[in-house]
């Protein structure tokens, strides 16, 4: 596994992301507009599940309007972090950080889609309450959390990579 990450950090990009003087910089610049877009964005959504904000608005309308928002975000976040990721990939590997970040995200992904399919199926009985049921609210707080403990696990690793 290190040759094939060592490999990666030979490339041209992961060149470019370590040795070029703006390389760095602006992917990781552009890394975090995609995050405040995207989770940024998702956290309305999330808060309206959890029955917190929004409540007089139905959800799938709430849903409608900023997951396209969220989703330029995240197509944003995963591009520009893969591309880190081939600059540091041997160091990152290493980082218990970075494993944590992706098994939150792994998690985050995995609550989403059962939102979508075990959830929100039933939205129509229930997308105009004040505060949904407590499913709802659980894939809400839920994500809220995975998506902070993924952020928190981003930071931590530029003090840890080292």
């Amino acid at each position: 596994m290190l040759d094939m990450l060592q490999q990666l950090e030979a490339t041209a990009l992961g060149i470019l992301v370590r040795e070029s003087l703006y390389g760095f910089p602006v992917l990781v610049g552009l890394h975090i507009l995609g995050l405040a877009l995207s989770v940024g964005t998702l956290l309305w959504f999330d808060l309206r599940l959890a029955g917190l904000v929004l409540r007089d608005v139905p959800v799938t309308r709430v849903y409608r309007r900023l997951i396209p928002w969220a989703s330029a975000g995240f197509l944003s976040m995963g591009v520009t972090g893969v591309m880190l990721f081939t600059g540091y990939a041997a160091a990152a590997y290493a980082n218990p950080f970075f494993r944590l970040k992706l098994l939150a995200m792994a998690l985050a992904g995995a609550n989403a889609l059962y939102y979508h399919f075990v959830t929100e199926p039933s939205a129509a009985s229930w997308e105009q309450q004040a505060v949904p049921p407590a499913s709802a609210r659980a894939a809400g707080i839920i994500s809220l959390a995975l998506w902070a403990i993924v952020i928190l696990c981003g930071r931590a690793m530029a003090y840890t990579m080292y």
